[in-house]
């Protein structure tokens, strides 16, 4: 049965600095390369057949890493569709700024609720539509031809991929979180369900 593991990127300059990252192209800390080589020793037991990345340099990066420390050279995938949530007017602010300029409950709001998004930016419904498209279109296709299959994204597109396969709501994904660098990895049967899951 084919593997499918999914990876957000190691932790970048700005999850240090606690900014909303979104679109910004923000590079990995040293922390952030030792996750991705901390994430390939946890996926040794996988040959990957195909990997899939965002249009962003964290990334990339994590995964460059990932299949080095791996020792595997897969073809990569790089789709603007894996992006992390645009965060629109908060990105580059610090979280606690933002709390101060906007309020703490309206910032909760916008991070936390499924379809309320912050100015000039996306909802996690919206990231979610934007998402699960190109894993209908793309990565479901080379797990129904049996491929294991690498996902190195984001927090939220991985988060939209997470509600998808386990079957969440709107309401309960917003609640999930994901650490950097760290795999999860399923198992997906013919018909396109999850068999296992670890991670």
């Amino acid at each position: 049965m084919p593997i499918l593991a999914l990876v957000r990127h190691g932790q970048s300059l700005w999850n240090q600095e606690n900014r909303f990252t979104g679109f910004v192209d923000v590079p990995l800390t040293e922390q952030g390369r030792n996750e991705a080589r901390k994430a390939a020793e946890a996926l040794q037991d996988v040959k990957f057949d195909v990997a899939y990345t965002s249009a962003l340099s964290r990334a990339q990066q994590t995964l460059a890493i990932l299949l080095e420390t791996l020792k595997q050279t897969p073809p990569v995938i790089r789709d603007a569709a894996l992006n992390e949530r645009h965060y629109g007017d908060l990105q580059g602010l610090n979280k606690a700024d933002a709390a101060k300029e906007f309020g703490e409950k309206q910032v909760h709001i916008w991070r936390r609720s499924y379809d309320v998004p912050p100015p000039n930016g996306e909802s996690l419904e919206m990231t979610a539509k934007r998402v699960l498209p190109f894993f209908d279109r793309a990565i479901a296709g080379d797990l129904r031809q049996g491929k294991n299959v690498l996902v190195v994204a984001h927090g939220n597109s991985n988060r939209s991929l997470v509600m998808r396969l386990d079957k969440l709501s709107g309401e309960t994904v917003v609640g999930l979180e994901l650490a950097t660098g760290v795999p999860l990895v399923y198992e997906i049967g013919a018909d396109g369900q999850v068999v296992s899951k670890r991670g």
